[in-house]
C-alpha cells in the first residue's frame, strides 16, 4: 500500500476529509426514526443482521485482516444496552468494524444527516442501524426517545466523537463531550473501540487493523451532570490516546498548515 499521501489540516475539531459531497437533507420533525410498518421492519432486520453480514465480515476481513483485542468484555453485556465510541477513520469500514464486534446484538449508529440523505440508498443506510443528528429542535425530541428506546430494548449504540472522518489517522482528534450526555442521562455503560492501524507481511509494508476494545466506563455519581458527562469524556478520551499508540505504519500523513 502507498504511504507517501499527505493531507493538510488546519482545525482537528471540524476539517472532514471524506471523499462524498452529498447535499444533506433536513432532518426535522416529520422524519420518521422508528417506522412501525410491518413490511419496512422486516426488510431492515434481513438488511442489518442478516443480508449486510457476511459482506461486513468479508470486506473487514480481507480488506484489513481486522482482529479484535479485549472483545470478550462484551461478554456481560449482552442482554444490556450500551454505547460504543470509537475513532473515525474510515468511511465504510468503521460501522461495519463495530456492528461486527458486538455482532449478534444489533447496533445502532448516530450519524450525519448526509448518511441518509441518497436517494433509495438513503433507506438502506437507515435500515443499517443508522440514526440521524437532528436539524432543528423540533426533531431533538423524537432522536432523544429513539436512542431511548433502542438503548432499553438491549441494543447498542455508536457514537463517533470525532464527528469526521480523518482516513487512516493514527492518532486521536480533540472531541467535545456533548455526546457523552446520553449514557450519564440512561445511567447506562460505555465502551470504546479503538482502530489502530498496524504493519504486517514479509517487508512489514502491509497494512491491517487490530481493534482495542475497552470498558465499561461509568459516569461517577459523585460529580453533577455536566461533570459526570465532562468524567466520562475524559476516561474514554485517555483510554483510546493509549490505545491509538499501537498504530505503527502511517498510510496517509497528517500535517498542520500554517
Amino acid at each position: 500500500m502507498k504511504k507517501d499521501k499527505v493531507i493538510y489540516y488546519q482545525d482537528e475539531l471540524n476539517d472532514e476529509f471524506s471523499n462524498a459531497k452529498i447535499i444533506p437533507r433536513k432532518i426535522d420533525e416529520n422524519y420518521k426514526y422508528i417506522h412501525k410498518n410491518i413490511i419496512w421492519n422486516i426488510c431492515g432486520f434481513l438488511v442489518q443482521n442478516v443480508l449486510s453480514i457476511p459482506i461486513k465480515y468479508l470486506y473487514a476481513k480481507i480488506k484489513f485482516r481486522v482482529k479484535y483485542v479485549g472483545k470478550e468484555k462484551l461478554k456481560e453485556y449482552r442482554k444490556e444496552g450500551y454505547f460504543i465510541y470509537g475513532n473515525h477513520t474510515q468511511a465504510f469500514a468503521d460501522t461495519f468494524l463495530i456492528s461486527n464486534c458486538v455482532y449478534p446484538k444489533i447496533n445502532y449508529l448516530i450519524v450525519n444527516p448526509e448518511n441518509v440523505s441518497m436517494k433509495f440508498l438513503g433507506n438502506i443506510v437507515q435500515m443499517l442501524g443508522a440514526i440521524p443528528i437532528p436539524s432543528n429542535k423540533e426533531a431533538m425530541k423524537n432522536f432523544l426517545e429513539t436512542i431511548e428506546k433502542r438503548i432499553k430494548k438491549g441494543y447498542s449504540i455508536t457514537i463517533f466523537p470525532e464527528a469526521h472522518i480523518w482516513p487512516y489517522y493514527t492518532k486521536i482528534r480533540p472531541f467535545k463531550s456533548v455526546s457523552f450526555k446520553y449514557p450519564v442521562k440512561l445511567k447506562k455503560p460505555s465502551f470504546c473501540i479503538t482502530n489502530t492501524y498496524q504493519s504486517y507481511g514479509k517487508n512489514n509494508d502491509k497494512v491491517k487493523i487490530v481493534s482495542y476494545v475497552d470498558g465499561p466506563f461509568y459516569p461517577d455519581k459523585n460529580l453533577n451532570l455536566k461533570e459526570q458527562q465532562e468524567n466520562l469524556r475524559n476516561k474514554i478520551y485517555n483510554k483510546m490516546v493509549e490505545r491509538s499508540s499501537n498504530s505503527n505504519i502511517e498510510v496517509v500523513k497528517y500535517e498542520k498548515s500554517h
